[in-house]
């Protein structure tokens, strides 16, 4: 598939509330695949619809096991707390520290139309979840605890 431009902070489209996706159409599921490309080119863990200016509930996330596609996700629970640095391909260069839920339970749309449930800890949890804040034009930046820092930066 092809290749996207990821948008940055300061663009219109990260900071909107996207649309749910009522039919997967050929357009979708280009789009899908755009995305997986995109993030691995990018060496993410995540990425979502608005962050290559497609305003709609879309994510994919690969924490190492392969890739993920949240369609219309939804939280069904979450417990526990974990708090550690993120970062974005959208924020590049920078990252900083944020709480999150340690585990996570999302109802999705998958690419057939079907609904499933995916349960997440640690790592997949804190991807999924920073990839459904953009769905709502929500920013990791938005709920960093103290300064964000130059990626590399030692904490001291």
């Amino acid at each position: 598939m092809a290749l996207r431009k990821i948008r940055e902070e300061g663009e219109e489209c990260l900071r909107c509330v996207c649309k749910e996706v009522v039919e997967i159409t050929p357009h979708i599921k280009d789009l899908i695949e755009d995305l997986i490309d995109t993030m691995y080119e990018a060496d993410g863990v995540g990425l979502a619809a608005p962050q290559v200016g497609v305003r709609k509930r879309i994510a994919v996330v690969d924490v190492g096991e392969g890739p993920i596609v949240l369609i219309n996700p939804v939280v069904v629970s979450s417990e526990g707390e974990q708090t550690g640095n993120e970062g974005c391909l959208s924020v590049p260069g920078k990252c900083g520290i944020v709480t999150r839920p340690m585990k996570v339970k999302v109802k999705t749309m998958t690419p057939e139309m079907t609904y499933e449930e995916i349960e997440g800890e640690g790592l997949l949890a804190r991807a999924m979840l920073h990839e459904m804040d953009h769905l709502d034009g929500i920013l990791y930046i938005d709920k960093v605890e103290g300064d964000l820092q130059d990626v590399g930066e030692s904490e001291e």
